[in-house]
């Protein structure tokens, strides 16, 4: 998808993308770091339909709700040619030895050879944890490797 890049003189920047539907869906990010969610008209692309202001917060939430979708289907769809080698979600649970524990503390790739390549937190993607990132019930943890590596790290997650 090819998202479009507008400079607004004095203005900022204008990012936006077209949808199927012929309406075009973007960002205006402003020169004093404000942001905009911003739809065309569905008859005049160049008209603004609605514009939604959103503060940091909710620019990284929606971010977040969008992104983990998109980072869970484009996993997926690369490992379709990587035989053997799967994504699975596992929830950290209220009352499990993880709660405010660090992802180290699992010690989850020595144990198991699998990798967790997200949290999922509040609506909110952390791409790429560090062992020292803190776990918290209601976290999810996004995890790739083998069957057997899943299986593994599911029991270590539900341990209580």
């Amino acid at each position: 998808m090819k998202i479009e890049e507008t400079p607004l003189p004095g203005i900022g920047v204008r990012k936006e993308f077209s949808l199927a539907s012929g309406r075009r869906v973007g960002v205006l990010i402003h020169r004093d770091g404000q942001t905009e969610l911003i739809v065309s008209r569905k008859d005049d692309p160049d008209a603004c339909a609605a514009s939604i202001p959103l503060n940091a917060e909710e620019s990284a939430a929606l971010g977040g709700m969008l992104g983990g979708t998109q980072l869970i289907a484009q996993l997926t769809a690369e490992q379709r040619d990587l035989p053997g080698v799967s994504t699975q979600q596992f929830p950290i649970q209220p009352g499990t030895p993880f709660d405010g524990k660090t992802l180290g503390d699992t010690a989850m790739r020595t144990q198991t050879s699998t990798s967790v390549v997200a949290i999922l937190r509040d609506n909110i993607v952390l791409a790429s944890p560090r062992p020292t990132d803190e776990l918290h019930a209601g976290d999810v943890l996004v995890i790739v490797g083998t069957e057997s590596g899943l299986a593994a790290a599911a029991t270590i997650l539900a341990a209580t």
